[in-house]
């Protein structure tokens, strides 16, 4: 399959990409080039739509990673937000329904919720509530991915991304028993290409290294995508 991978040279792009690749010719769309030299690459910004449009040709499947400024207590950090999370990603599905692509990956974030630390998610029908501007934009991006299936039938899965890090980082701060939301670089790969596979209109799912799932159940993402995390501390007694 022909990915657009746009954002694909951040901070989840650099991570996932490997994986990606393994399976999938990758197109990376961003600013600056990848690191993973093997991507071809395109340069470009998501808020112009020729530009986004021109990408998309010769594609099958777009994955949405791109991000905008984190300084969200600036002006310029909302704007941004809006820019990438909202407008950005609304280009990226037009001119992927002009394409004639019909599946998308929207790289979402559990920071669509409040208070996330002190609450338990049994599944994605939990409604959204985060009043800032990071989750709050993440939030309505994912209204535009249920939109764009309503008016232009792209199958979109947007995946709600607990703080993906590399496998090493994950090993280095993953306890056994003790609460963590952070997701190894190959489970978010991963549940990539697993939402890479399945169409089914548009479709939330939590995605989390939390494997006893303590903090949200991942029954959906099991069910519908045969995804669960793998990563396990090191200091996990043997069954």
């Amino acid at each position: 399959m022909n990915v657009l991978a746009i954002g694909g040279s951040g901070i989840v792009g650099t991570l996932v990409l490997p994986t990606i690749m393994a399976e999938h010719r990758v197109r990376v769309f961003d600013l600056a080039p990848s690191p993973h030299t093997d991507a071809e690459f395109i340069s470009g910004n998501v808020t112009e739509y020729d530009a986004v449009r021109a990408a998309t040709e010769g594609m099958d499947a777009v994955l949405y990673m791109a991000m905008g400024s984190q300084q969200w207590r600036e002006w310029s950090g909302s704007e941004s937000a809006f820019d990438v999370n909202v407008k950005g990603l609304h280009f990226a599905l037009r001119a992927a329904a002009e394409a004639g692509i019909t599946h998308a990956v929207y790289c979402s974030t559990m920071s669509v919720f409040a208070d996330l630390k002190h609450r338990y998610f049994p599944d994605e029908d939990v409604a959204p509530d985060e009043p800032n501007i990071y989750g709050f934009t993440k939030w309505i991006g994912e209204e535009v991915c249920r939109n764009a299936y309503r008016r232009w039938g792209i199958n979109v899965n947007a995946l709600r991304l607990c703080l993906p890090v590399s496998i090493e980082t994950w090993m280095e701060k993953a306890h056994y028993g003790e609460q963590s939301f952070m997701t190894a670089a190959d489970d978010v790969g991963r549940a990539m290409l697993a939402a890479l596979r399945f169409e089914g209109g548009f479709e939330t799912f939590m995605i989390s290294g939390d494997y006893e799932q303590k903090i949200m159940s991942l029954a959906k993402a099991r069910k519908l995508l045969g995804w669960a995390p793998l990563a396990r501390p090191v200091d996990q007694p043997a069954e």
